[in-house]
């Protein structure tokens, strides 16, 4: 039997995905829970991707919190750097089939860079997760782990989705053209930001350089302002907390042909709770 999604779009011939930026802590959780059911059909959305590396606490993401975010009907999960905080993800990542790490860690660390999964009514879809070098770790080359990782995703596989968590804008348009027309859609996290260049590129590629979030909005990248600001002005550390109030929804939606994999268009995406 089909799932309801994809009996909805009978007569297309493309898979509709939303892709949802950093979500950070209980409020991005816990307004996720409430609300993707509706999102979901409000948007005929196929499938629903999400960056969950501040999850839990705002920094890291817990297995506990992860299964709370695939119960809330989040599909897949990508992360980032932050996603050795908590221990017990070490041997999650090794055993639930939808998530990734980021593929440029050295080998040898827990979990998988990249994955291919399929829901039922769908083609089969290929996530590959990567960190950026510029102003964060001394990691493998992102841009070489990609051209490994594509000479070992069978041929079969057309949906290629791309989550490019790093810092530098330049970096992530300099990885997005390097892949377009060669994979399905590159997509950047890490900054919480959301940017206003949603496109396609030439050769069918989706781009965007930042998702943004899942938080609260009146915020500084989803925490309490008043000790990032100490910290600047003071230059001493100080003890993060996830924000209070108004929560937003940030990400992108776009449209993949699932014969060829191109995609048709992408669009930002926002929603504004309480």
């Amino acid at each position: 039997m089909e799932s309801e999604a994809a009996a909805g779009r009978h007569g297309s011939l493309c898979v509709k995905i939303l892709f949802l930026g950093d979500i950070v802590g209980r409020p991005g959780r816990s307004a996720l829970k409430r609300n993707l059911d509706d999102i979901r059909r409000t948007h005929c959305i196929d499938l629903v991707l999400a960056n969950g590396e501040n999850a839990s606490g705002g920094i890291g993401l817990s297995s506990k919190s992860a299964r709370e975010l695939f119960s809330a009907g989040v599909d897949f999960l990508t992360t980032g750097n932050h996603i050795w905080k908590f221990k017990d993800m070490y041997a999650f990542l090794n055993n639930e089939e939808r998530i990734v790490r980021p593929a440029n860690y050295p080998a040898g660390a827990p979990g998988k860079g990249w994955s291919v999964f399929a829901q039922e009514g769908l083609p089969e879809i290929a996530v590959i997760n990567v960190l950026g070098r510029t102003y964060m770790q001394a990691l493998d080359c992102p841009f070489v782990a990609l051209e490994r990782i594509l000479e070992e995703i069978p041929e079969s596989v057309r949906i290629r989705i791309v989550d490019f968590h790093a810092e530098a804008t330049s970096e992530k348009q300099a990885l997005a053209w390097m892949l377009d027309g060669r994979v399905s859609a590159v997509l950047g996290t890490h900054t919480h930001v959301q940017t206003n260049d949603a496109r396609v590129l030439p050769q069918g590629t989706a781009y965007m350089t930042d998702l943004g979030m899942c938080g609260p909005q009146n915020s500084c990248l989803g925490m309490d302002p008043e000790p990032i600001i100490k910290r600047f002005v003071g230059g001493l550390p100080q003890r993060f907390r996830v924000a209070d109030g108004p929560i937003i929804l940030q990400g992108a939606i776009f449209d993949l042909d699932d014969s060829s994999g191109a995609a048709k268009s992408i669009s930002a995406w926002s929603m504004h709770i309480g």
